[in-house]
């Protein structure tokens, strides 16, 4: 059965959306703002949620390669809540954050946590230690080493663990829904028979992962153009 909303728009009518068919131009030109603000919403909660993630876990990152002894503590704990169903997760956070947004973020940003500790810790072990060594003797302290030296050769692996968190928030916010605020995936599960929905949502969920991966690739190349001369350097020899 098609949603009250549309039968109404064209009562009696025989096309596309009466026929319930996958691909309707009539439906994208009738929803086309709440398709708009579905994918607005969608946006926003995944940037909000990776932000919050990259600020508990650069320093839970920095915290464990300091101390060798949280390492395991750190990683370990970010990995079960990893584990935990997205259900289950906003479920046992409920009753703490209640039933709104501030549920989903945080179950957002608890998933990125895992993986992105472990990109910022390998992403500073894959600094060489002569590099280290250079940095010491030029008389660098710990901390400018940190941001100067360090940071900035660890950024592929860290842009990569990005990459990884932001494409997996674009399909998780859609659990969202079971509170309201799940962006497309609201509209996704508010009628899953009405096809031009669910392939409309769906597809934008895609664009939407794709096009954010693109703009980290885009943003890890600006940031690390000494990675695109050492690769070309390579090729050549």
């Amino acid at each position: 059965m098609l949603p009250s909303v549309v039968t109404s728009l064209l009562p009696g009518a025989d096309n596309c959306l009466t026929r319930n068919e996958w691909i309707c131009g009539r439906y994208y030109s009738t929803r086309s703002v709440e398709l708009r603000e579905a994918l607005v919403q969608h946006l926003w909660i995944v940037l909000a949620s990776v932000a919050i993630g990259l600020v508990i876990a650069v320093p839970m990152a920095l915290l464990a390669r300091r101390y060798r002894r949280l390492e395991g503590l750190i990683v370990g704990v970010t990995t079960a809540i990893y584990t935990i169903p997205s259900l289950a997760l906003f479920s046992l956070l409920v009753p703490f954050t209640g039933l709104g947004v501030r549920t989903v973020l945080i179950g957002l940003a608890l998933y990125t946590l895992t993986i992105l500790v472990r990109g910022i810790l390998d992403g500073l072990a894959s600094v060489p230690a002569e590099v280290r060594e250079s940095a010491v003797g030029m008389g660098y302290g710990r901390g400018r080493m940190l941001w100067r030296v360090e940071i900035p050769l660890a950024l592929p692996g860290m842009m990569a663990a990005l990459r990884v968190v932001t494409v997996s928030a674009v399909a998780l916010t859609t659990v969202g829904s079971i509170l309201d605020y799940g962006g497309l995936g609201d509209m996704l599960i508010s009628d899953l028979t009405f096809k031009s929905q669910v392939l409309a949502t769906s597809v934008l969920c895609v664009l939407l992962a794709v096009t954010l991966d693109l703009l980290l690739v885009g943003a890890q190349r600006l940031l690390t153009p000494w990675a695109r001369t050492g690769r070309r350097k390579r090729v050549v020899a």
